[in-house]
């Protein structure tokens, strides 16, 4: 039976990203693509709960969701694509997701849903610039897909993929770099003097960074690829805390076991 693979992206289903990747990825197995039915970037992990989903067939093999990526992964993996998925890839996402973009990306939330599931995943996303760089991103994109079928990835991990639109001069394995925001709000006096607020941050990386860093990497023309873990735990918190002291509360430590019942 051919390799499963299932496409997302959080750009729409129309967006040119995702057609070349489900053209790409076709020689590699049975791809199925089911995205939203429109933009929806930044919508990071959202998950649709105060209404049923819509989901349409769009093009053979293509369904379109009313909801987010994360939505659309979840739908996927357990009924749209009929069985379980041996890859998902997100994207090709329009415009780069470094650093603490990570927390907001829509196309990195719906690798991250695959993970939960475990389903190996990675996101892919090409700085945005004069040329067309979908080529060249969904050559990597074949290269790394072809890898990860034969590999496979560790439970619960997943890779983000960055790549600089122009001719791409190697590849790096990264950690996670540092993303400035601009933070703005313009307020807008409507009718009826109701106010509209729109957030307007924009974001850049950091000129100081050291190497090993996604932003790094991409500002010296390589693709970053950054492997991730759902374990968000800080192992140095964890470890400090333990010398907090709350009044009028016990600390039990883990391996002490549970405090008995009062």
């Amino acid at each position: 039976m051919k390799p499963l693979i299932l496409l997302c992206n959080d750009d729409g289903i129309h967006a040119a990203g995702i057609q070349i990747l489900a053209s790409r990825l076709a020689d590699l197995g049975e791809v199925v693509v089911v995205a939203p039915d429109r933009n929806r970037s930044a919508s990071s992990h959202a998950i649709t709960l105060d209404r049923p989903l819509l989901v349409a067939e769009v093009a053979p093999g293509q369904y379109s969701v009313d909801g987010t990526p994360a939505d659309c992964v979840y739908l996927g993996v357990h009924h749209v694509a009929g069985r379980k998925p041996d890859l998902v890839v997100s994207g090709i996402n329009d415009d780069y997701n470094l650093g603490s973009d990570f927390f907001f990306s829509g196309t990195v939330a719906a690798a991250v849903e695959a993970a939960i599931h475990g389903v190996p995943a990675f996101a892919i996303s090409l700085e945005r610039g004069p040329s067309d760089g979908l080529g060249p991103a969904s050559d990597f994109a074949h290269a790394l897909a072809h890898a990860i079928l034969a590999a496979g990835l560790p439970t619960k991990t997943l890779l983000n993929v960055n790549v600089p639109n122009r001719p791409i001069e190697g590849y790096q394995w990264t950690r996670l770099g540092e993303r400035i925001y601009s933070d703005e709000v313009e307020v807008v006096n409507g009718q009826r003097g109701r106010r509209y607020y729109y957030c307007l941050g924009s974001a850049k990386t950091s000129d100081s960074e050291p190497p090993g860093a996604d932003t790094t990497a991409v500002r010296s023309g390589l693709v970053s690829i950054t492997p991730l873990d759902l374990d968000l735990t800080s192992r140095s918190l964890l470890a400090t805390l333990p010398g907090w002291r709350l009044a009028g509360f016990e600390a039990i430590m883990a391996e002490e076991g549970m405090s008995p019942p009062r």
